[in-house]
């Protein structure tokens, strides 16, 4: 590992967490937001459920490590919410089941550290049309519903409040936006550069607003080797250089004034 030890951010999840540092995509924008504040640590699994989640939990997060991490952002719930195959394979998971798995997902990672903080991802809308457009071709059937991602939604939303744990309620915020069904996806499952703006502006919301010590928000975290030096850029008087460590950088503000962010 290269040092300095900085804050570690993991995403923990499924396709929508793996496909997440493709372009545009949500984790994309949170590592370049974060980019001399934490490292933002990919484990996105696609095709996997809460149960195969559980089955490399411990791999994935050693209680034993050297270094836990800050924050984790933990996504698992559409492909639990496909419906039932008559062989009885594939990821579907009853509801039951799905609530308890996230349960103790969530136990596990509280055990790691007194000062990890936690957020959950609910199951996103799809765009049920988009899909048989996009994937029928290569032999997929609708397998799942908007209906049923609404209900695991809901359920996780439920746990979250009962454990105390901050969520990000995707199925929600996607449908906020008037066109979402044309914009927001690539494929009706999977987010575009749309869908992923939504996502990441409701991810730091509630990390903002939330009353963590230390903050973890981006604009709270201090730059990493952000003291004054000779060496930085001379100044506009010519006698002194410009700390440019921790200005508010083209991205910051274009990301700012696209999505509402500063100063709410």
């Amino acid at each position: 590992m290269v040092g300095p030890v900085r804050p570690q951010f993991v995403l923990f999840g499924s396709s929508i967490v793996e496909y997440s540092f493709g372009t545009g995509g949500w984790g994309a924008i949170l590592a370049d937001l974060y980019a001399r504040q934490a490292d933002i640590a990919l484990r996105g699994y696609a095709g996997w459920n809460s149960r195969r989640a559980l089955q490399v939990l411990e791999q994935v997060f050693p209680k034993d490590a050297a270094v836990q991490p800050s924050l984790v952002i933990v996504y698992f719930g559409g492909n639990d919410s496909m419906l039932p195959d008559p062989s009885g394979l594939g990821p579907h998971v009853p509801l039951p089941e799905y609530v308890e798995n996230m349960r103790k997902i969530a136990i596990h990672l509280k055990s790691l550290s007194e000062k990890i903080r936690i957020i959950f991802l609910t199951a996103p809308p799809i765009n049920e049309e988009q899909i048989c457009q996009s994937l029928g071709g290569f032999g997929f059937r609708l397998s799942r519903t908007n209906e049923s991602c609404r209900v695991y939604s809901n359920a996780l939303l439920e746990l979250c409040q009962e454990m105390g744990i901050k969520a990000v309620d995707m199925w929600t915020a996607i449908q906020q936006k008037k066109d979402w069904k044309t914009t927001c996806f690539i494929d009706g499952i999977h987010f575009s550069a749309e869908g992923s703006k939504i996502i990441a502006r409701e991810i730091l919301k509630v990390i903002k607003e939330a009353e963590w010590e230390p903050s973890l928000y981006y604009k709270s975290l201090p730059p990493e080797f952000g003291e004054d030096s000779p060496f930085d850029p001379v100044s506009p008087d010519g006698k002194t250089t410009l700390n440019i460590s921790n200005q508010c950088f083209d991205r910051n503000l274009h990301w700012d004034i696209c999505n509402g962010i500063e100063n709410t």
